[in-house]
């Protein structure tokens, strides 16, 4: 049985002109793997929604997913494991065009690299700008702040699971969506992570931050919050007023 409803895609297919092409090779629906955009980059898992293919009118919402340390190394499979690539590999209406880059093995994200990549997916697929989303588990909930502080106009809504981020930035946020999900339990990253950029976020005065904190849970926080429609259906709501501009050079 397929993971979402008829309204549930209504959120995610509007009508716009295609988007320009340039040097992604040729799209398949699905996931599948692909090699680094530039050296240096991540190689990635990129999943195209069924239904791509068919109306070359359409743009779709672009979902991020950064994964954890434990997925780190050379084997871009892995970061199917968890998340919205897991998701995307079991139900072909997944309605985000979605982007998994892999880190290298004893690495940290870079969001300069992190950038280049999304910038160029947004160039070389019909991206609908105004929706861009960010998520990421443990090491990628971490980067899934620090992206968000560095730029915070470029996401229209982020999710960060089982991460931390620095509360003394938090007020960068305060006009973004955002939704944090956590157990109490977790002596990886300790709750608290989440609750101190969620308080932080409120002081600013910010009135879009929403924290899920899973009683009895460990560092696992991932399972149910990535298994759950609302989260999707949530972020298919949320929209930039005015899309961040990422028509740069593509060399």
């Amino acid at each position: 049985m397929a993971y979402w409803t008829a309204a549930l895609l209504g959120f995610a297919l509007v009508a716009a002109p295609a988007a320009a092409k340039t040097k992604t090779p040729p799209v398949a629906e699905g996931q599948a793997p692909q090699q680094p955009i530039e050296t240096g980059n991540y190689p990635y898992q990129l999943f195209v929604p069924k239904g791509y293919l068919a109306d070359t009118t359409k743009q779709y919402p672009l979902l991020v997913f950064l994964h954890g340390s434990g997925e780190r190394g050379d084997d871009v499979a892995k970061v199917k494991a968890h998340g919205p690539p897991k998701i995307a590999d079991r139900d072909p209406a997944f309605p985000f065009l979605t982007v998994s880059p892999l880190l290298g093995t004893d690495q940290d994200w870079d969001i300069a690299k992190l950038d280049r990549l999304v910038d160029h997916i947004a160039k070389s697929l019909r991206v609908d700008r105004a929706r861009i989303y960010l998520t990421g588990l443990s090491r990628g909930g971490h980067a899934s702040w620090r992206w968000a502080i560095a730029e915070p106009t470029r996401f229209a809504a982020i999710a960060p699971v089982a991460g931390r981020g620095n509360p003394g930035e938090a007020c960068r946020l305060m006009d973004l969506p955002v939704w944090a999900f956590h157990g109490d339990r977790d002596d990886v990253v300790v709750p608290e992570g989440s609750f101190a950029m969620a308080r932080a976020i409120r002081a600013c005065g910010g009135r879009k931050v929403r924290l899920t904190i899973y009683p009895d849970l460990g560092h696992n926080s991932w399972d149910p919050a990535y298994d759950d429609p609302a989260l999707y259906a949530w972020l298919l709501e949320q929209k930039l007023p005015s899309p961040m501009n990422t028509d740069k050079d593509d060399k």
